[in-house]
């Protein structure tokens, strides 16, 4: 299961990631408690394994914004919570497709959970451009990180049902408490934690970094295993 660490705010958080093993690393460039800068990222990334994924997050960002960033900070994804550009997708595509010397930019789109969950996955149904979905919750001040979970029990149906066909990562509330919970439930492609492995906003707290991972990973195993058939 993909696991992604968000909200990393120095080399020190982001090396707790990679210890523990997750698969990505996630820097917030949008107004956040654990906002950081071009400057701190860049100061950052080239210390970091090749191997992990680095992601930057954005919201309403303008396409020259998110290309400057990618390439001055080593990027090698982005995370859209929402952009007025509809072809912004397309575009990226078009502009980091053609650069031999980089892999392909991961791209994760973020929807919101709510009511009209399946009928915004069939609008996106076509969208082949995105490589996963990141299904967050959302307040009224905050449309990310807000350490509050969506009702995994009224989503389940619709996560199980989606699962063939989209790469679906959950996120919003988790914590190494909850986080077994929820991927019994929801049974997601990955997952995406901020605030509940933090010891303070935007500073990471070692023993839920790793204890996150952990209990992510067992439990992932769990469910492979009880799809083999006996």
């Amino acid at each position: 299961m993909w696991i992604k660490i968000c909200g990393n705010a120095s080399l020190e958080d982001a090396q707790l990631a990679v210890n523990a093993g997750a698969n990505a690393v996630g820097f917030v460039f949008a107004e956040s408690p654990r906002r950081v800068t071009r400057t701190e990222v860049s100061a950052i990334t080239p210390h970091l394994p090749k191997t992990i994924e680095k992601y930057g997050v954005f919201v309403e960002p303008s396409f020259d914004e998110i290309v400057e960033t990618v390439i001055e900070c080593g990027l090698t994804g982005v995370q859209l919570h929402t952009t007025s550009d509809p072809t912004m997708v397309e575009r990226l595509r078009e502009r980091f497709g053609i650069v031999p010397a980089r892999r392909r930019l991961g791209i994760l789109r973020v929807m919101h959970y709510g009511d009209d969950f399946e009928q915004k996955l069939r609008e996106l149904d076509l969208d082949q451009a995105v490589d996963a979905l990141l299904i967050d919750s959302r307040t009224a001040k905050a449309v990310g990180g807000t350490g509050v979970a969506f009702n995994w029990r009224a989503a389940q149906a619709s996560f199980l049902r989606s699962a063939p066909h989209w790469r679906l990562i959950l996120a919003g509330g988790l914590n190494p408490d909850n986080v077994a919970e929820a991927l019994y439930r929801l049974q997601p492609w990955g997952v995406d934690v901020a605030s509940g492995v933090e010891a303070s906003p935007g500073r990471k707290d070692p023993e839920k970094v790793k204890a996150f991972v952990e209990r992510v990973r067992k439990v992932a195993a769990e469910i492979e295993a009880a799809k083999q058939p006996a």
